[in-house]
């Protein structure tokens, strides 16, 4: 019949060569994709973890405060800044800062005269007053005010 040998042909082995070097080559760029991912990941908790303690308010030793902002173009913005019992409006934009208006900080509050809550008051601590209030358990019933 045809003089071709039973064997495997030698372009049938070259085959399953170039396939395993494909899955090889998979295998390295999943683990490439996965150390990445994982770079990403621990930079954005660090970043969240320097946003939750904010080292530039302990850096200014806690004087100064940023009361409010307001955008008046697309690179101007009008900044109220405390600093101890005193409130600057600035004008910043263009690389520059101008003092606009200086005046006495408004007095703040105490916790005794807001009532009960304070604002520092935790979340956990003021959902656990509600739900109590809520159910019934407060003190007070739910049809009273």
């Amino acid at each position: 019949m045809s003089n071709t040998p039973s064997t495997v042909s030698p372009a049938g082995i070259d085959a399953l060569a170039v396939g395993g070097d494909a899955l090889v080559g998979m295998a390295t760029l999943g683990k490439t994709a996965a150390a990445l991912a994982l770079v990403i990941a621990i930079i954005l908790i660090c970043t969240a973890l320097l946003k939750r303690w904010n080292p530039q308010q302990r850096a200014a030793g806690g004087h100064l405060r940023v009361v409010g902002s307001a955008a008046v173009g697309t690179r101007e913005r009008v900044v109220i800044v405390e600093i101890e019992d005193t409130w600057l409006v600035l004008g910043v934009g263009g690389g520059q800062v101008n003092k606009l208006h200086e005046r006495q900080a408004p007095a703040r509050p105490s916790a005794e005269t807001t009532g009960t809550q304070a604002e520092d008051e935790r979340f956990a601590v003021r959902f656990a007053r509600a739900l109590k209030h809520n159910a019934g358990l407060g003190g007070s019933r739910r049809g009273e005010s």
